[in-house]
């Protein structure tokens, strides 16, 4: 008997998942009936079913569609935040090579607040090096 291939991966419309959901939640047929009258994996049909039910509240032992777009959303920004850190790591590293031997902690501390001085007429403020 040979390997079976694999099944091209395809995508659909949300209003065809929330119509062959519908179909499924009528129970005038069963799952497996549904995901073969469309040609579609009981997989995909099943975890159709579980999300519109977690977005319903019917189920709870999952993320909501709006929790998942914001976990991806919150997921991207720290992975961006963590490239900041990291080119700022290499910045410091790169730096302390071509004579800055302050590292990274001293330069944070260096511009812990502001320093406001009195110069002739008027007052000049800045930050602490």
């Amino acid at each position: 008997m040979g390997k079976k291939r694999p099944r091209p991966r395809r995508s659909f419309t949300p209003e065809f998942k929330a119509e062959i959901v519908e179909l499924c939640q009528r129970g005038d047929r069963t799952l497996r009936q549904v995901s073969q009258d469309f040609d579609l994996t009981e997989t995909a049909v099943r975890d159709w079913v579980k999300q519109a039910d977690l977005d319903t509240g019917t189920r709870t032992d999952g993320l909501t569609s709006s929790e998942r777009d914001e976990l991806a959303q919150l997921r991207r920004e720290n992975r961006r935040l963590r490239e900041d850190v990291d080119i700022l790591k290499r910045a410091t590293l790169g730096s302390k090579s071509q004579g800055n031997t302050l590292g990274w902690g001293a330069v944070t501390e260096a511009f812990a607040g502001p320093v406001v001085q009195s110069c002739g007429q008027g007052v000049e403020v800045g930050l602490a090096v």
